[in-house]
């Protein structure tokens, strides 16, 4: 039976998820992490999990597909039991997702959706349905966005989502509170990974802008969140419950 604690991370298997499965392996954690459908890059990250003492496991889950997370759930704990002779998680981090750029007149009901589904909907239910699967004295850290705060055109779907994510976890923490449970959100600020890799790339003027926004004088990196994630589960961040953390290196103070 294991005595580290395990953490279960949505969209572990690249970007910002794997940094923060990463990171929380370098905590002495064990890992569930979840692909929707690269599973090499999944393997890649247990790879890394490993090198950092830790052991891990991959489940693929579609964040979108609410009909399947009663499934899921089950094959969650039963690779819990082979894996580690228990039946529970310790953390929950709600972290998969994906980026929109469209302004309010361009976005259609198509990407509104979607986003609801992965950003919104799939995190308050997949949450529901593992409230039985997590330990009491854990935690659940959900992962908002600095465009909560501060506005940025082609951004306002997005950051609706993020913005009821906030919510959801203040009403976490107040609910999940006579279990010892803590949620809280960590908004990164912009972060140079591969969800928005491409347009940084393609854009060398946006990323002087950003740096120019930012007191710190960058752009985020992975290792910026993951860390704070990380420490979020750690017994250290025992009295932070319901708070929204932003982690942006001072952008737009």
């Amino acid at each position: 039976m294991s005595k580290r604690k395990i953490a279960l991370v949505t969209g572990g298997s690249r970007g910002l998820g794997r940094n923060m499965a990463v990171k929380l392996a370098n905590k002495g954690f064990d890992i569930v992490i979840t692909y929707n459908s690269n599973e090499s890059a999944a393997q890649e990250t247990l790879g890394q999990i490993q090198e950092q003492g830790g052991r891990g496991i991959a489940l693929k889950l579609d964040t979108t597909a609410i009909a399947s997370f009663p499934t899921f759930r089950e094959q969650l704990q039963e690779r819990l039991k082979q894996t580690w002779e228990v039946e529970k998680i310790d953390y929950l981090i709600n972290n998969a997702g994906f980026g929109l750029n469209a302004s309010i007149a361009e976005t259609s009901e198509e990407d509104f959706d979607a986003l609801v589904n992965v950003h919104f909907k799939g995190v308050y239910f997949l949450t529901q349905g593992l409230l039985d699967t997590l330990n009491d004295e854990g935690g659940i850290v959900n992962i908002s966005s600095g465009l909560a705060r501060f506005s940025f055109p082609g951004y306002a779907a997005y950051a609706c989502m993020k913005g009821a994510i906030e919510v959801f976890t203040r009403y976490l923490a107040k609910e999940l509170g006579a279990r010892k449970i803590r949620a809280n959100t960590v908004a990164p600020g912009a972060i140079y990974t591969d969800f928005n890799k491409e347009r940084f790339d393609q854009a060398q003027g946006v990323v002087d802008y950003i740096s120019s926004l930012t007191a710190l004088g960058r752009v985020g990196e992975s290792d910026d969140i993951g860390s704070i994630v990380a420490f979020l589960c750690t017994n250290d961040a025992y009295w932070v419950n319901g708070e929204r953390i932003e982690a942006s290196g001072g952008m737009l103070l």
